[in-house]
């Protein structure tokens, strides 16, 4: 692929890059060429170990600790990687949480907990993309095609996503003039901890049935997305939501 930008170095952020989504996403921009930031909020090893399989690929990654949900910790992720690569080409914010519960009294503290790291987060690094992310650019962040189902126990946390496919939207606009596009990728259900977690056997299996395609997406499902998201072929692509799903909504 092209470079986006004058840097030298083509180079991308991804947070929540220590698992699931978005260590598929990290390992896949380093497979397109990029020197990648792992950002991690809690789980050092795994994020170590992202970076391991990027080096051993022959690819370059360094790995950045910081809460989403905090504007310090976010605005030093950008500094640290501007600093390491000398510029930013594409960001793509995979952190997430996703606690179940009702829309009910006793569930504030979850609703919380999923709107400072869902949406809170996303407009933190949205807004940190938008200042640092050079022209002809590609920012990306991560929703959900659970929107469309409407499952009990899940308002909080479509609540969170559903703003992040209007902050994906408006960010667009914002940054109309500078070649810069801004998309979301709102997977279905996927072979995460974040969805397992919990879940029987009985269970996964029958969410796995919902989609036409009869089977659970995998994290490099949504990497190979997000890749198309962040080269090239997506340079048309702006103000959009991929459902990568199957055929799940």
């Amino acid at each position: 692929m092209n470079t986006l930008t004058t840097n030298p170095i083509k180079a991308a952020i991804v947070t929540g890059a220590s698992r699931g989504i978005g260590r598929a996403v990290a390992l896949r921009l380093a497979a397109d060429g990029f020197a990648v930031a792992v950002g991690y909020a809690g789980h050092v090893a795994h994020a170590r170990d992202t970076v391991a399989a990027i080096e051993a690929a022959g690819g370059r990654a360094i790995a950045i600790q910081g809460d989403v949900g905090s504007p310090d910790d976010v605005a030093r992720l950008f500094a640290e990687t501007k600093a390491a690569f000398g510029g930013i080409d594409v960001v793509a914010n995979c952190a997430g949480v996703m606690p179940l519960a009702p829309i009910a009294p006793g569930s504030l503290a979850d609703f919380d907990k999923v709107i400072a790291t869902n949406l809170r987060g996303t407009f933190l690094v949205l807004a940190q993309a938008a200042e640092n992310v050079g022209t002809g650019g590609r920012i990306i962040a991560v929703s959900t095609s659970v929107i469309a189902k409407s499952f009990p126990s899940y308002g909080p946390y479509i609540a969170s996503k559903a703003g992040v496919e209007g902050l994906v939207r408006v960010l667009a606009n914002e940054l109309r003039g500078r070649g810069i596009t801004v998309n979301a990728v709102a997977p279905g259900p996927v072979a995460t901890e974040l969805f397992l977690d919990g879940k029987s056997a009985q269970q996964i299996d029958q969410i796995a049935r919902l989609a036409p395609l009869e089977r659970l997406g995998t994290p490099e499902d949504i990497g190979r997305v997000v890749s198309f998201l962040a080269g090239e072929d997506g340079g048309w692509i702006n103000g959009q939501v991929l459902r990568a799903n199957g055929g799940f909504a």
